[in-house]
């Protein structure tokens, strides 16, 4: 019960899994947006995103450690959910084989941002409760919801109305995150506080 009695939880979790919905089946989509209109190959397509995304992500989860340390969970998670309206509207606009590249970049950075600042949140808003654990599977199956809807959503707004809506489409439900993350910043920033002080 005390899980489903922690606001912040319950905003973290909201706020996540719309990011979920809209991240989820973006890179999918892209792929296949890239190929019908004949402008890359798929396996070279899959091999780039697969390189620049985890390259990326393992150098800003190491940066984004620091920043946490130093400006606190919540700064970094408005950062990540700042960049997938950015991310899907790049996409919509460049399906192109060279798109992949800021593409992916920006997913890498939010994946980065992501890896380190929702546990750790989280774990800070259920201290001392003895179901941080919990807390953390909780959060994950609402991840979890998120990216499953997704799919389905994402590729019935592709046959209405083309890819490079249903890219911008599924970018603007994180634009719902921001607005829960700031609506919300006074009840998250106690649970989000920096760890060190910043020199």
């Amino acid at each position: 019960a005390s899980l489903f009695e922690s606001k912040p939880l319950l905003i973290a979790a909201a706020a996540l899994m719309l990011f979920y919905l809209g991240d989820a089946a973006m890179l999918p989509l892209y792929g296949m947006a890239v190929v019908a209109a004949h402008r890359g190959d798929p396996a070279g397509f899959v091999a780039t995103t697969i390189v620049v995304a985890q390259g990326v992500m393992v150098v800003t989860s190491l940066i984004a450690m620091k920043l946490a340390a130093r400006r606190g969970y919540w700064l970094v998670l408005l950062i990540a959910f700042g960049l997938l309206p950015i991310r899907g509207l790049v996409a919509g606009s460049l399906i192109t084989a060279w798109g992949v590249w800021p593409v992916e970049t920006l997913d890498g950075i939010a994946s980065g941002l992501l890896s380190v600042a929702a546990p750790g949140l989280i774990a800070r808003i259920m201290d001392g409760t003895g179901r941080v654990n919990a807390a953390q599977g909780a959060i994950m199956a609402a991840q979890g919801l998120g990216g499953a809807v997704s799919p389905a959503l994402g590729g019935w707004i592709a046959q209405s109305m083309g890819y490079p809506a249903a890219l911008a489409t599924l970018g603007g439900f994180a634009l719902v995150s921001l607005a829960i993350w700031i609506g919300f910043a006074r009840t998250l920033q106690p649970d989000s506080a920096a760890t060190t002080s910043s020199a």
